[in-house]
C-alpha cells in the first residue's frame, strides 16, 4: 500500500523555511502571498496554508491588517527564549546523565571529538553544525517528544539570527570549553553538574547573541 505525498502546502513551508534560514527572506520582511503563489507556481490557498505553518512555529509574525511578515527577534525575545532553553536542556542533560547507556554516552563523546577538531581548524560553520547536532543528539537520548517539540520550534527561531555570534573573539573558544564541561558531566554521570553546565552555557550563549 503506497502512503498518500504531504500535502503541497508543507513542501511551499519547506521551501519558504530554508529562504528564511538562508536570510534570503530578511527578518522584517513582508511575504507577498500573491506575488509568493506566483513565483512558486501554486495558488494561493497552499501558500497561504504554508505560511500559517511558519507562523504557528514562530518564523512568521501575523500583523492585523499588515499581513504575514518574517519574525524579527527582538532582545526580550532572546532573553526569553534562552531562559526556556535553559530550563529544558538542563532538565534533558539530567536526565541523559542519569539514564544514558554507555553506547549512548560514546555517541555525545564521538560528536565531541568533532567539536574539538572544528575548533582546532577555526571552522566556524562547522563549528555551528556539529554544536547544534550535539544538542540534537542529547534531546533524542532523553527521549521525551514534549519536551523536544517546544525545543525544536524555539531553536528554529533563533536560526533568524545571523551566525556571527561564533566569530566573536573568544567565543569559540569559550563555547568549546562550556561543552567540555557539560561532557564530563555526562560522562561522570552526574545529573546536576550536567544541568548546571548547560544552563551556563546557554546563559553564556545569550550573552554572545547580537
Amino acid at each position: 500500500m503506497n502512503l498518500p505525498n504531504r500535502p503541497l502546502y508543507e513542501d511551499v513551508a519547506e521551501q519558504l523555511r530554508a529562504q528564511i534560514f538562508a536570510h534570503n527572506l530578511e527578518p522584517g520582511s513582508w511575504l507577498d502571498e500573491q506575488s509568493l503563489a506566483v513565483q512558486f507556481g501554486i495558488s494561493r490557498t497552499p501558500m497561504r496554508e504554508a505560511i500559517k505553518v511558519l507562523a504557528s512555529e514562530g518564523l512568521v509574525t501575523m500583523k492585523p491588517r499588515r499581513g504575514a511578515y518574517v519574525t524579527e527577534v527582538e532582545r526580550r525575545d532572546l532573553e526569553q527564549i534562552f531562559a526556556v532553553l535553559a530550563l529544558l536542556e538542563g532538565s534533558a542533560a539530567k536526565e541523559v546523565a542519569l539514564k544514558a547507556t554507555e553506547e549512548q554516552l560514546n555517541q555525545l563523546d564521538n560528536m565531541h571529538l568533532k567539536l574539538e577538531r572544528s575548533a582546532a581548524d577555526r571552522d566556524v560553520e562547522q563549528f555551528f553544525e556539529i554544536n547544534v547536532q550535539f544538542h540534537e543528539l542529547l534531546m533524542e537520548i532523553a527521549d521525551n517528544r514534549w519536551m523536544n517539540g517546544v525545543i525544536n520550534d524555539l531553536r528554529k527561531v533563533l536560526k533568524l539570527q545571523r551566525r556571527d555570534s561564533l566569530g566573536r573573539a573568544g567565543r569559540l573558544q569559550n563555547a568549546l570549553s562550556e561543552h567540555r564541561k557539560i561532557l564530563k558531566a555526562l560522562l561522570k554521570r552526574d545529573g546536576v553538574a550536567a544541568e548546571e553546565a548547560m544552563r551556563e552555557h546557554l546563559a553564556h550563549g545569550l550573552e554572545a547573541a547580537r
